[in-house]
């Protein structure tokens, strides 16, 4: 896993029983990251996807590594109004609870 983040053992579970899923897995983050985009721009287009695949789980853990960057709330709070007009107010108010359900635990520590 990357951005020192250790990986949440369903998916160590997954990848020791599918092991050739696993790398492929590897391969196509790594292919993701070749580009000209900074970790920051990166992390931020990961956070947008998420909520717009509407995957609570991806924003959790998209918003924690963000975190881990120096991403800010601000910055978070960008991609959340930036998200609204294609998503629609329920589906943005859900991912912006998604989104906070982190900040907040960032906020307390």
């Amino acid at each position: 896993m990357s951005e020192g983040s250790k990986p949440p053992q369903a998916y160590t579970r997954f990848v020791e029983r599918f092991p050739d899923l696993g790398e492929a897995w590897d391969l196509i983050h790594r292919q993701g990251g070749d580009g000209p985009l900074d970790a920051k721009t990166v992390r931020l287009v990961k956070i947008g996807i998420a909520m717009g695949a509407m995957r609570e789980g991806q924003v959790h853990a998209s918003v924690r590594k963000a975190l881990r960057l120096g991403i800010n709330r601000e910055e978070i709070d960008q991609v959340v109004s930036l998200v609204s007009a294609t998503l629609g107010m329920p589906a943005t108010v859900a991912a912006f609870c998604w989104a906070n359900d982190i900040l907040d635990q960032d906020d307390q520590s």
